[in-house]
Parts: structure tokens; sequence; C-alpha cells
């Protein structure tokens, strides 16, 4: 029996147009743009400057700070610049800049296609050499994966959930890796179970991608017994931390708190395919799986996607925009962010882009609230959108660090179930930004 979580959700449509597009590689680029912002945390310090020769998996920047990550060259050529350009909202970000010559790769990644079983290195050594090739979390926040895999004092890990419910809207690039490098994401999920020190882990997928389950099973049954397949109910916001634990383990993380505080650490497999590669064929983390796909475009695509390739060089390798395409949107249609910059590039954490019409971004006319609790039955969290947007508007911070703005996900629940078309997740997203820049301003006690 499919398994799901016990508070809210929605059920949009999940649109998987591209579900059936298998994985090529997308053509070598004349010039990277690699942004030195690629994680959460501090953005990395440039160790190469104009005039520099690199190879692909080179190490181009240094992890600056306890919450950070190292980056690498995804291309192979001479560093152009190291400058000041546009992320995809248009805000400012540092970047190494490489001109593209030839495709050479260190020597040190093992560049063939022979799967890698037995994990050799022990659990510091684990840890030390996921960070060394700047994995980061794929399922969204892309927060450094060696900080997840070490537990912070007091806190002991019983358990490792891998999200595998790709519950997102058009996104397939977890489904086709699913289907086509499903043992190499259960070595990496028994390498993270080695540096936690856990001895089970539970992979969620969704019940409407029936082969990846399937794919999943069937590898898992034949020589990885300590990993368990679990199939969820078709429901969003299925693959977020919190609801995953609760749906897979029953146990509630607590307000405020992190996965760690119930025993689970929750990745994606994404990037458990990521630690394979990092730590049995030492590849830094220069690439990722993008889905190219819209209900405007003739051809569905999920493409293996270097790091540094701007949105307009990948537009113009599809044939460019379909003519009724009005927006594009890095990511899906729920929790995905809106591209304000053509020359903006990719980064580590890229997984989509969503071409969507004039008619697919119309937003209803904005009407009274009309009590109907939409809302509230579908908050996964548990909160009360309606309440949190009148205290938001009327700029009322304290009643709305009591009633748990911190806790909101912003995963669009709210806005999606709202018969007025209230735009309540812009205004508590917002709001919430001010009460955690108001908590965080406090002494700590």
């Amino acid at each position: 029996m499919s398994k799901t979580f016990s508070i809210g959700g929605i059920h949009p449509h999940d649109n998987k147009i591209s579900k059936d597009a298998a994985i090529e590689n997308f053509p070598l680029v004349e010039t990277a743009y690699i942004s030195m912002s690629q994680h959460l945390g501090a953005p990395a310090e440039p160790i190469v400057a104009k005039g520099d020769k690199v190879k692909v998996g080179q190490l181009i920047a240094k992890a600056s700070g306890f919450i950070s990550g190292n980056i690498h060259s995804s291309v192979s050529g001479t560093v152009r610049s190291v400058e000041m350009l546009p992320d995809l909202a248009g805000n400012p970000v540092q970047h190494v800049v490489v001109d593209v010559e030839g495709d050479e790769w260190i020597e040190t990644i093992d560049r063939s296609n022979e799967i890698v079983r037995d994990i050799k290195l022990g659990k510091e050594e684990i840890i030390k050499r996921i960070a060394e090739c700047g994995v980061v979390g794929l399922g969204g926040a892309a927060f450094p994966t060696h900080i997840k895999l070490t537990p912070p004092p007091g806190k002991v890990a019983d358990v490792l959930l891998i999200n595998g419910s790709e519950c997102e809207p058009y996104l397939t690039s977890d489904y086709r890796i699913m289907l086509e490098n499903p043992e190499e994401i259960l070595i990496g999920v028994r390498i993270m179970m080695k540096a936690l020190g856990v001895s089970k882990a539970y992979v969620g997928i969704e019940e409407n991608k029936p082969k990846a389950v399937k794919s999943m099973k069937s590898i898992a049954e034949k020589g990885y017994p300590d990993i368990k397949i679990v199939s969820l109910k078709k429901r969003y916001p299925q693959g977020g931390e919190k609801q995953l634990i609760d749906a897979i383990t029953g146990r509630r993380v607590p307000s405020m708190g992190l996965p760690i505080d119930t025993g689970a650490v929750v990745q994606n497999v994404g990037t458990a395919l990521a630690v394979y590669e990092a730590v049995q064929k030492n590849k830094p983390l220069i690439d990722g799986i993008v889905t190219v796909t819209g209900k405007c475009m003739t051809e569905q695509r999920n493409f293996r996607l270097r790091v540094g390739t701007t949105f307009d060089t990948m537009m113009f390798a599809i044939g460019g925009f379909p003519k009724d395409a009005v927006k594009l949107i890095s990511g899906g249609p729920m929790m995905g962010k809106a591209v304000a910059c053509m020359d903006a590039a990719s980064v580590k954490s890229t997984s989509g882009l969503l071409l969507l019409t004039e008619e697919e971004t119309k937003r209803g006319h904005e009407r009274n609230c009309i009590r109907c609790a939409k809302c509230v039955e579908a908050c996964p969290m548990g909160l009360q959108p309606y309440l949190l947007n009148r205290l938001a508007r009327a700029d009322r911070m304290e009643e709305l660090e009591e009633n748990m703005v911190q806790d909101c996900i912003e995963c669009g629940c709210c806005l999606y179930s709202c018969p007025a078309n209230i735009p309540l997740l812009d205004t508590i997203r917002l709001s919430k930004a001010k009460v955690l820049k108001i908590m965080r301003s406090r002494p700590k006690k």
C-alpha cells in the first residue's frame, strides 16, 4: 500500500510529458560562465585568474566557510575573466568565465562506464571526498552534502531517506536517472549509509512512476537488501523533507526543527548519483540532468548539462523559443523561479527549464477571501495561510512569529488552492524573510 504524509497537500496534474525522453548529452558550449554561488551558504573563493588554463574537473574555487562548497571547471580552456555577472534573477554574482578549447579532463577522473560496486573508502574518507568534489543536494536547496552527512554534536541518525518522488509537475530528470542509472543510485545510497553509520535506508517514489519503482526495486532486491523501495501516493509536496519523513517513518519534525531531530537524514536520488560519481569515480559535480519541457514545445528533452551553460545557449540548441512561449521557469511551476536574465547560466542544482504560454502564466483576478479554509486544508505544515496573509499585510511581525510563519516551506499549496486568487505565497514569503531576520538579530541565549 502506498504511503503519504498526514497533513495537507494538493494534487496538481503532474504533466510529466518529458518522461519518455532519454537522457542525451548537451553539446559542448563555446564559453562557460561558472558561478561561485552554486550552493547554500558562503560563495566559493576563486583560485584561478585571467589567462589560466583549466581542465574539466579541475578545482577553480574553494569553499570559503563552514557551509560552502568547492567549485570545479565543467570545461577545458582558458580563463577569460573572473567577474560579477547576473544570475537568473538578475542579481550580480561572481563568475569564472572560461573560453572552451577542446574537452580535456583531469586524469584522476574515471570516465569508464563500468559500475564500481566495492566501497573502499572509510567513513571520514567518504565525507572528505564528497566535500572535495563539491557535491550539494540536488533536491532544491543545494545544501552542501558533506555537512548533511555530519550530524551536529548530540544528534544521531538512525535512518537515511532518499527522495525519488519528484512531485514537482513537469520535471522528469530524477525519473530518468532512476530508469537509466538505478544501481549507481543505490551504491550512492549505500555510500551515504556508511558515512552516517546507519543500517537502513528507504527510497520513496511516487506511484505515478511505476517504471521507476520497478527499476529500482529489481536492483535493490538482488543486491541491496538494506535499502527498501517505498511506493508513495501521488501528492504534492511529497518530496519535502518533513513530508517524506512523515510519510515513510511516521515521525514529525518539530517546529523550527531539522530532519536530524527525528533521527533521519534526507537526500535526493540525484544527490545519491552525484555521491556515487564522486566517491567511486572521483568525479566532481560538474554537470546534471536538466528537463527542458513545456506544452508549447514540439519535442521534450532531458539533457546531461554541464554547469555554466547559459539559458540563452540552451534555448538556441533546441531551436529557440516556441513562438507562443512568453515565460521561462528554472525548475517546476510550483517552486521554480522565473528567469529574468537569459545570459545567466545553469548551476549545480538546475533541474529543469519550463516554457509557459501567456495563457498558462495568467493569474486570476484577486477577490475577497470567502473564508472557505481551503488554504488551511492544503497547507502541509498545518499553518493558517489566510491569517498569515492578513498579518503580513498589516505588518504585524510579532503575531506572524507567534503563528509560525517561519515554518512555511513555500510550497505554494495555499496559492494553488485559493478560489479567490489571493497571492498568499507572495505575501507570506516576504513576511517570513522579515521575521527570520528579526529572529536572527536577537542575542543568543
